[in-house]
């Protein structure tokens, strides 16, 4: 049924509306509620309780407009019980006029105390009420910029009386049988209970997503999303990926060439990654570790198997430096001649040579979003390997797993981040891919101390800093700033540098940010690896990749603006040898709580998956896995962290539902659609 054939709906309103996701009538059943108001009764001035909303009914004994800088409309409203002041800071003088004593005002709003006592700012009001209390709790939905709340709640009772009566068809498609022993709702009864809830219903699970109705919902949501990632996983594996096993012999030689020997979570991984690559269907999948766990040398074990049968890999970087790192690593394993390296910055006739390079000789190929352009053609590419994968969009990743299907077969696909993800969000975003953990650090790695100081501090930091330097170590020192714009980071780090070359006129200091040119980045990092560089001043483009054994110092300057996975992932490029390192988080006070919460998480941890955990929770699952703006993990009711238990039911639900009705589980994707079909095209 069409938006437009709703009463109130015209074409600008179905414009807005379609930018919710709403597209017709039914859509708008699924557009669930944000919270409540319960405008069903009048509560007693006198029972009204603080810092909760509450609806109440008197006679205007007063109203006047104080004087200052900011005029105040007070109106003061009595019942048979007490008294209350309704204040408006923004007010007509017509509103003014209509304030007049002895007349009847109902008002609901959220109950202060103020200085007179009892309070309500902005509420909304009804001179000499006429009109019926509400029948239900009254649902507040998400709307955007142009799209009044009014209107969207008028849309909905019309669809829901349209539901009610029959005229809108819905179909049930979870099994009644599995409802019923689940003590859950039908599919209309829980629309019923989540938009219109009876005066009855208990509040507090409705505020907690506890409630019946929306335990009914999210289990269909949850349902969706893991059948959307079953399709995508099925559509991956649809065409065949190049048997590649590989002997133990051949492991043995890139093995043999390491000057240490591999963990027991490196073996078990690089177990897992072998036994995929020998079979029919493409590998996919996700490798995390914590940032130092030797994810490099497991991808280097992929590698080698794709060459052992003749085949290209390619793998892919979000960063030209985190690329490059990569390039200068696998060249300790494979010959330098064989391997090939990719990125924006290379143009004109050296681009040419390289691309020649890999449409012939090149055995493995590095770089970033370049490896995907249209002019880059493949030789023979049977496994891609993705680094920190969140960082690129989805249209790059699948850019690049098609440049390797032009001929039947589709390469093995292989993802690695340093992003520690909590087990159950790991299990929810991916579940279209097998994951393997590398939960061990090499032995012998010390734990780095983490500490916090003021900006006042800089003094005591000074000394620690020339002490360091002085013993022949090396430090980071990284800048970090709120706005987005690389002209203004560079800047920021550029008025760093002077200061600090005024601070410590006899150390080697270097300067790296975004705005350099790829081979004044390659020229400093080499001088700073080589020690010949003492304190590498830098933005945030060092969070990844970088590897100098001999920085065991790092301060992170205004380290309250970054998030928890950031400030991790910087502190990782310290630690890396056997020293003692050391990472400084500097901070300006004072301090939220939120920013606290962040800073002691820190420094009382270095354990990724601890600090993931946190993260999750300040932060929320869509941006820990970089998919806020794709929507990809935007779920309306359901919680990974919260709803872990079921979402194990979902899963086990979605099992059954693929071997016993699947002629449903496609009808429920699309029903799920701002869910289900935004997943299916990852």
């Amino acid at each position: 049924m069409e938006l437009e054939q709703l009463k109130g709906v015209g074409k600008a309103s179905v414009e807005k509306l379609n930018q919710l996701g709403i597209h017709e009538v039914t859509d708008l059943l699924f557009h669930l509620p944000l919270r409540y108001e319960d405008k069903t009764r009048i509560t007693d001035i006198a029972d009204a309780q603080g810092f909760q909303y509450a609806q109440i009914e008197g006679f205007i004994t007063k109203s006047y407009v104080t004087q200052g800088n900011r005029p105040i409309l007070v109106v003061e409203v009595a019942d048979d019980s007490s008294s209350i002041q309704l204040k408006f800071f923004n007010f007509y003088y017509s509103q003014k006029l209509k304030m007049k004593q002895d007349l009847r005002i109902r008002a609901y709003g959220e109950v202060r105390w103020g200085m007179q006592g009892k309070e309500i700012i902005h509420p909304e009001f009804e001179l000499s009420p006429k009109s019926k209390l509400a029948d239900s709790l009254t649902a507040i939905y998400p709307k955007t910029e142009g799209l009044s709340q009014k209107l969207i709640q008028k849309a909905l009772i019309q669809s829901m009386a349209l539901l009610s009566k029959g005229e809108l068809q819905l179909s049930e498609l979870l099994p009644a049988q599995w409802l019923s022993s689940q003590d859950l709702p039908t599919l209309e009864e829980a629309l019923i209970q989540v938009h219109t809830p009876a005066p009855d219903t208990n509040l507090t699970a409705l505020i907690n997503n506890q409630h019946p109705g929306q335990q009914r919902l999210k289990v269909e949501e949850m349902l969706a999303h893991f059948l959307a990632l079953h399709q995508v996983k099925s559509q991956a594996q649809s065409h065949p990926a190049p048997e590649l096993p590989i002997t133990a012999q051949q492991a043995k030689s890139l093995t043999d060439k390491l000057p240490f020997t591999l963990t027991g979570a490196q073996q078990r991984v690089v177990a897992e990654i072998h036994k995929d690559m020998a079979g029919q269907l493409p590998m996919q999948r996700l490798v995390q570790g914590d940032v130092g766990s030797g994810k490099t040398v497991v991808a280097a074990m992929a590698i080698q198997a794709a060459l052992s049968h003749g085949k290209q890999s390619v793998m892919m970087a979000p960063t030209e430096i985190l690329a490059e790192q990569h390039y200068l690593g696998l060249q300790e394993f494979f010959e330098p001649e064989h391997i090939a390296f990719l990125s924006g910055s290379i143009k004109g006739k050296a681009r040419e040579t390289v691309l020649e390079q890999i449409a012939t000789t090149a055995q493995v190929v590095i770089g970033t979003h370049a490896l995907f352009q249209q002019d880059v053609i493949y030789r023979d590419l049977a496994l891609v390997v993705v680094d920190e994968q969140h960082r690129f969009g989805v249209h790059q990743r699948l850019a690049l797993k098609q440049k390797g299907a032009d001929k039947g077969e589709v390469p093995h696909n292989l993802i690695m981040t340093a992003t520690p993800i909590p087990r159950t969000l790991a299990q929810v975003a991916y579940a279209n891919l097998d994951i393997s953990v590398i939960d061990e650090l090499p032995p012998g790695r010390k734990a780095i101390n983490t500490v916090l100081i003021s900006n006042d501090k800089m003094p005591q930091l000074a000394e620690r800093i020339i002490k360091a330097c002085s013993a022949g170590e090396q430090a980071y020192w990284v800048c970090t700033l709120i706005e987005e714009s690389e002209n203004l980071r560079a800047k920021a780090a550029e008025d760093t540098y002077q200061e600090l070359q005024d601070w410590f006129p006899d150390i080697k200091i270097g300067l790296v940010h975004g705005r350099l040119k790829g081979d004044e980045k390659k020229q400093i990092m080499a001088e700073f690896k080589a020690n010949q560089i003492q304190l590498l001043v830098a933005t945030t483009v060092i969070e990844v990749g970088v590897d100098v054994p001999n920085a065991s110092l790092m301060v992170i300057d205004n380290a309250e603006r970054l998030g928890l996975s950031q400030l991790h992932q910087l502190r990782g490029r310290v630690g890396r040898g056997n020293r003692q390192s050391h990472c400084v988080l500097m901070y300006q006070g004072p301090l939220s709580q939120n920013a606290q919460t962040r800073l002691q998480t820190m420094r009382n941890s270095n354990d990724g998956f601890e600090i993931a955990r946190q993260d999750l929770k300040l932060r929320g699952p869509g941006e820990i896995l970089g998919t806020q703006q794709k929507g990809s993990m935007a779920f309306r009711l359901s919680d990974p962290e919260k709803d872990a238990e079921l979402f194990e039911t979902a899963r086990a639900l979605a099992d059954m539902m693929l071997k016993k009705h699947p002629e449903n589980c496609k009808k429920l994707t699309q029903r799920w659609h701002r869910t289900g079909q935004e997943l299916a095209k990852v």
